[in-house]
């Protein structure tokens, strides 16, 4: 294990938090009689650890992976996931979005925009703390030397190895969002002052090394019968997650000294150009991080544990990849079986952000609604759903819908493109979270859904290890899981088309990365993806232009026409019907459309509809009840005739494309307003003022310091 970090900030200070880690390191060292007591029972050692996962789900679902900074930026920041409100209305979230328009605003950006003095930074800090805390005393206690050494699972090693992954998984989600940040572990070689990130990844990675073997892997840990704590899983796909950030591109700014986990001095790859005194690169020796993901995410895919890809669905229109999503939505007990670890949410306590804040949205109330409020936080761009996605693709439905729940009635509306939250505008939505699809729906109040988190699950294993292999040069190994997760998102090698997807994409490397964009779409992963890939520039790009073009035929033909047969109209055509009768073919919340059903209005696009029973809440159903929404128009330009058989038949015309031709600024001009595609992107937050007063160092990447 590396003991020392290097790298000193050059203006370090006194290291303190928004409140303070000395409440928690300020300890003499952890005593063997301590250790003994702490660790005597099965009881009390959970007990020593379960604290900081207390911590760690905190930090987790209220600051980094459900709201806070991955709510403000992770979920809508990319070429494929947006903001659904006007800028003008939130330019605490927009500007660090877009970079801070290209970095001119970093100076102008007010800290306590959007961060609250006691927030993210503490609460992660609060996670290390905690974890120290453990580490240290088993690390005191008598036998740990053997523990270690023996490279055998046992009960002492796991409950070691859980607090090293807390650690870990915190400093990671600090170095994703703040760059470099102060160390801390509670032994006498931490420094003050902000420590260099790469000297820190290197720590973590050898500490989640050391620890692995004596883990056990997810569905085999003593007395743990669900997904929601660390394992030795875990734990080697945490390794794969961070080796790619380290060897990935960053912004990091020029006034810190860039040394490797034993002090020794780091060069760099660059793109691009400096902005606001900092510079977009990756470390030269970049491959032997790519090389240890390679061996990591291996170990996982020969050694998964319970977690297993799901590549079968028993349903009468299957659809493997929607499997994972729909088993998030059954109850508390159940965990998802490619999971490989969820941040557990308990339905009817603490706060949900999957359906509020990236689920499909309602115009439901806060409470006793079918279902209640649901925000709508992170849209789809809608060149991207039309252009981009290929109508073929069985993720897109399960990722995007065009329609909302009327949470009064039960009922299905469709979601305009004027700017706005719920399902009262922001245009096309994530749909892979949604309440009508659960078992048991919790209807008194809002973001009490219960459903869980999926932090880790093994496509991002079978990516990963495809994108360190094509990076190394090993195509065979990168082709075969390529081929693996696109096969089973179009049902078979004949439709997926890899080979013309990789002609396409320019390289079979630039493939996987995309390919990623498709399997984890509206789930926050594609901005941090395309700014540690060096393909940010890119995509943006290609999105921007893409959009310009669909807005300009909107605007003077009244349609688009993408390559990819799609077309985008100014107006559709929608009809309440009753989706439960014989000619819709039998079921209310739609499932996966077969591809002989496309002309059918209500059941395609798929996955969408309601709660098959709202009845069983306490909802009047009416009579006449027709709570489905059949569209026509979606995807093709419709002719006169058409249009008049279909107001013969009820259909009412709505805006479509028109509404986006109308907001052209909000989607085109504000879609990363200002990023020139050549200066270090500013993707990182500002430290807050209290950070920089107790922690006695400087904010960089031209943001201000008061």
């Amino acid at each position: 294990m590396k003991k020392i970090i290097y790298s000193f900030a050059l203006a370090a200070g006194v290291l303190a938090l928004n409140t303070s880690c000395s409440d928690y390191l300020e300890t003499d060292t952890p005593s063997k009689a301590d250790a003994a007591f702490v660790f005597s029972t099965t009881e009390t050692s959970r007990a020593a650890i379960d604290g900081a996962y207390s911590s760690w789900a905190n930090a987790a679902q209220n600051k980094v992976f459900g709201d806070g900074l991955f709510y403000a930026a992770d979920v809508a920041g990319s070429d494929i996931e947006r903001h659904p409100e006007n800028f003008a209305n939130q330019p605490g979230r927009h500007y660090p979005e877009q970079f801070y328009q290209n970095g001119n605003f970093a100076g102008q950006y007010t800290l306590l925009s959007y961060q609250k003095e006691n927030d993210t930074y503490a609460a992660l800090y609060e996670v290390i703390s905690k974890a120290c805390i453990v580490m240290n005393l088993v690390e005191e206690s008598e036998g740990f030397d053997e523990m270690i050494a023996s490279g055998t699972e046992s009960t002492s090693g796991q409950l070691y190895g859980e607090a090293v992954a807390l650690k870990a998984t915190a400093y990671r989600e600090l170095i994703k969002y703040f760059g470099d940040v102060p160390y801390v572990s509670g032994k006498s070689t931490d420094h003050d002052g902000l420590v260099g990130r790469d000297s820190i990844y290197d720590v973590i990675l050898a500490e989640l090394q050391k620890v692995a073997p004596v883990m056990y892997r997810v569905g085999s840990i003593p007395g743990v019968t669900g997904k929601n704590y660390f394992s030795r899983t875990y734990v080697e796909g945490l390794i794969g997650r961070i080796a790619l950030e380290a060897g990935g591109y960053q912004t990091r700014r020029g006034d810190i000294q860039r040394v490797d986990g034993n002090g020794n001095p780091l060069s760099f790859e660059n793109m691009g150009t400096e902005n606001n005194g900092a510079t977009y690169g990756r470390r030269s020796d970049w491959k032997s991080y790519y090389q240890l993901a390679q061996q990591y995410f291996k170990a996982v895919i020969d050694n998964p544990g319970s977690a297993k890809f799901i590549t079968t669905d028993g349903r009468t229109t299957p659809n493997p990849y929607q499997v994972f999503f729909q088993q998030m939505h059954m109850p508390d007990e159940t965990y998802a079986d490619e999971s490989i670890y969820e941040v557990a949410i308990s339905q009817g306590a603490g706060n949900d952000a999957r359906p509020y804040s990236f689920g499909r949205p309602t115009t439901g109330g806060s409470k006793d609604n079918y279902p209640c409020k649901n925000y709508g936080q992170g849209r789809i761009n809608p060149a991207f759903y039309y252009g981009v996605f290929d109508p073929n693709d069985m993720r897109r439905d399960v990722s995007c819908t065009v329609t909302a729940t009327a949470g009064a009635t039960g009922t299905e509306i469709l979601l305009p493109f004027v700017p706005g939250s719920q399902g009262k505008g922001g245009g096309i939505a994530f749909n892979k979270w949604d309440e009508n699809r659960q078992d048991v729906v919790w209807t008194a109040n809002q973001r009490k859904s219960g459903i869980n988190g999926p932090y880790m699950r093994m496509s991002e294993i079978y990516l990963g290890y495809a994108e360190a292999c094509a990076a190394l040069g090993d195509n065979t190994n990168a082709r075969t899981y390529l081929d693996i997760i696109r096969n089973r998102a179009f049902g078979g090698a004949a439709a997926a088309k890899t080979d013309a997807f990789i002609a396409q994409e320019g390289s079979l490397l630039n493939a996987i990365i995309q390919e990623r964009g498709f399997e984890f779409a509206g789930e926050g992963d594609r901005r941090n993806t395309l700014i540690r890939t060096g393909l940010l520039p890119a995509k943006i790009k290609y999105i921007k232009e893409l959009t310009r073009k669909m807005l300009d035929g909107l605007k003077n033909d009244g349609y688009y026409t993408f390559d990819n047969g799609n077309t985008i109209s100014n107006y559709v055509w929608t009809k309440s019907v009753d989706g439960s009768a014989k000619e819709w073919g039998g079921a209310r919340l739609t499932q996966e459309c077969p591809a002989d059903m496309r002309s059918n209005a209500v059941m395609y696009p798929g996955w969408r509809g309601v709660n098959n029973d709202w009845s069983k809440y306490g909802l009047k159903i009416p009579e006449g009840y027709a709570p489905n929404l059949a569209i026509k128009g979606l995807f093709e330009k419709l002719s006169d005739n058409e249009i008049a058989a279909l107001e013969a038949d009820g259909y009412k015309k709505q805006k479509w494309g028109i509404d986006l031709v109308n907001n052209d600024d909000e989607y085109y001009k504000y879609l990363f307003l200002d990023y020139d595609y050549v200066k270090a992107p500013i993707h990182l937050w500002p430290f807050t003022p209290n950070v920089l007063a107790n922690g006695g160092f400087t904010n960089g990447y031209g943001f201000k310091n008061e």
